[in-house]
């Protein structure tokens, strides 16, 4: 998703909200050809991939004649849960999204899928990642005198498709693409066709499938089980398919790389029971936490998960320790931000409204708190205070990645490297500022042997890692001066 604008992600969401300690799950995208019940199946798939984005919904539908557009601020079902809204979105084709913004105001403007009138027909996209570019490209425009309407950096490829000189649609779109650095999963459709698009490394998912011969495009396989479609096959990385009445084609218009999908898929943002490079997420968080109990043994009485990411990485750990595994932290799923007041008092509860202490299960007891990962450490902190507060005896930390100390630019909403806690403080460090017993972290080749690696492959990652290596795989245009800085970082803490 989208840059385009210079506001900073730490002006678009305020540190004291609940999540703020968290990253957030990008973006979702869905579209379906040829169902007569198109705008509705795309509602229920947006449903499946809420997770990926909280903030804002759209769907745009095609009725053979016009296309129709309904897009709103706010969760799907709050969007697109009443019968008069899915009747405005008629036809057989539909795309839709489900959207965090990594940067940029949350308002209607930026809300997708974003539609214009080109020259040949209406064309509308969603997308799912990040243009590393994105801005550059914005400025060159503006400077040839492009009107942007949106802050999105999906606006982009708008603009892009509208200026290309090719003749076909698909010539132009995959002209667009090949100006275009970064990660993303692109869903389109014209009057004619659906259209999708991944980036050249697969940093971000995309998958197709199939319902009743309809072909779908989507984020993840969990969108193809709400509305029992069959799931066919990831697109690949660097594949541009289009979808029309006589079939699907695949074009490969760009030079061939080895795929580097992005890890945090399998360690947070992609749905449990999603299928993702052929591994269930789920089974993939066990194993994260079996390997992280081999990598980092404690003597201990239960393991706690922290709710709800920490759970499966948390049941791996037990399972391979053998410590008892128990609900020691209650989460409350209703609460929202707009419910936390911006005082002292409203801040100070805040993590107490979220998340609850079982003291039956904590009370003289020592626990392993295991967590997906650790951004800020705000949360963990009070977390961990709230722990002591309920009476273990003592608390040792496991996190179920390794250390997150640099900038991503591929679309998740992550801290400048100043707030990423691992970037400033040793692990003894932030062991005495969470105050606990023991703090460890997976390792590198530890995530990698989880997922059926023997480790990582310095000289060829099989993975975009960047976030704990600082090793960034594709060009960064719009952050040439910060990726510098962080590369001459790890070089001399290396």
């Amino acid at each position: 998703m989208a840059p385009g604008s210079q506001i900073s992600p730490d002006q678009c969401h305020d540190d004291d909200d609940l999540d703020a300690d968290h990253l957030r799950e990008e973006c979702g995208v869905f579209g379906i050809f040829g169902h007569p019940d198109a705008a509705a199946i795309t509602a229920l798939g947006l449903h499946a991939l809420q997770h990926r984005g909280q903030e804002a919904a759209g769907i745009v539908s095609f009725d053979g004649q016009r296309f129709h557009s309904e897009r709103r601020l706010g969760l799907v079902g709050d969007a697109f849960s009443k019968a008069s809204t899915i009747e405005r979105l008629p036809g057989r084709a539909a795309i839709g999204h489900t959207r965090y913004s990594t940067t940029g105001e949350t308002i209607l403007r930026n809300v997708q899928p974003l539609f214009a009138e080109l020259g040949t027909g209406g064309f509308a996209v969603c997308h799912n990642g990040n243009l590393s570019n994105g801005l550059t490209l914005r400025r060159q425009l503006i400077g040839e005198g492009a009107i942007f309407q949106a802050t999105s950096d999906t606006e982009v490829i708008l603009h892009l498709v509208a200026r290309s000189r090719r003749n076909r649609f698909v010539d132009r779109f995959t002209d667009a693409l090949s100006q275009v650095e970064g990660a993303y999963a692109f869903v389109g459709m014209t009057n004619k066709k659906m259209v999708g698009a991944r980036d050249p490394l697969g940093i971000r998912p995309l998958v197709l499938g199939d319902l009743d011969g309809c072909p779908i495009l989507t984020s993840e396989t969990c969108a193809l089980d709400i509305i029992g479609a069959r799931f066919v096959r990831e697109i690949a990385n660097g594949e541009v398919v289009i979808v029309g009445p006589e079939g699907i084609e695949s074009l490969r218009p760009f030079p061939a790389l080895r795929p580097r999908p992005c890890l945090f898929e399998y360690v947070y943002f992609s749905r449990p029971d999603s299928v993702l490079g052929g591994h269930n997420v789920y089974e993939v968080r066990k194993k994260i936490g079996a390997t992280l109990a081999i990598e980092s043994p404690v003597q201990a009485d239960v393991v706690v998960p922290v709710p709800d990411s920490g759970v499966p990485a948390a049941i791996g750990f037990s399972q391979q320790s053998g410590i008892p595994y128990e609900l020691g932290i209650i989460r409350n799923h209703y609460v929202g931000r707009t419910f936390i007041q911006p005082s002292q008092t409203g801040r100070e509860l805040g993590v107490r409204m979220k998340h609850s202490a079982n003291k039956a299960v904590v009370a003289g007891r020592r626990i392993v708190m295991v967590d997906d990962s650790i951004v800020r450490g705000t949360t963990s902190r009070k977390i961990v205070a709230m722990m002591r507060e309920a009476g273990a005896a003592e608390i040792h930390f496991r996190i179920a990645c390794p250390p997150i100390k640099f900038a991503d630019y591929y679309g998740i909403d992550m801290p400048s490297q100043d707030k990423l806690i691992a970037a400033r403080m040793s692990v003894q460090e932030i062991a005495d500022y969470l105050g606990v017993d023991s703090l460890a972290f997976l390792s590198i080749d530890g995530l990698y042997r989880a997922l059926g690696q023997p480790g990582r492959n310095n000289a060829m990652p099989q993975f975009t890692d960047h976030y704990f290596t600082g090793e960034y795989p594709t060009p960064i245009s719009d952050h040439l001066g910060e990726a510098s800085k962080q590369i001459s970082l790890l070089a001399e803490a290396g």
